[in-house]
């Protein structure tokens, strides 16, 4: 895989991504490829927010609620099948292409920024 052109910091800057914490998730079988459908506090600022992530094949439903996540926040809401994702859950793929979560490694407030 090759790099993406470079970027202002301005461009970077306008993607807002949150802290947030799942409490909810569950199962999605109309997803076309293995999902979840996520639901995610991200504090008293934004709220919670709804998501439809492609985990299945590294999580269980009893495996996500508590778990701090990164997402995009500020994308428009997608159709996907009958469920609206209002944000865009972050993952890496993992050597085997399956999503993998990102989340802070220590404790952070809900709903701070990345920067």
């Amino acid at each position: 895989m090759t790099s993406s052109p470079a970027i202002t910091f301005q461009q970077f800057a306008a993607v807002d991504i949150r802290v947030g914490r799942i409490v909810a998730a569950e199962p999605f079988p109309q997803a076309r490829k293995p999902a979840f459908k996520l639901t995610i506090d991200f504090g008293p600022e934004i709220g919670t927010r709804r998501s439809s992530a492609q985990i299945a094949e590294c999580y269980t439903l009893e495996d996500l609620p508590g778990r701090l996540v990164a997402a995009v926040v500020n994308f428009p809401p997608r159709q996907i099948g009958p469920f609206m994702s209002e944000v865009l859950t972050l993952g890496f793929p993992d050597a085997d292409g399956r999503v993998v979560l990102v989340a802070p490694d220590q404790q952070v407030p809900l709903g701070g920024r990345l920067f």
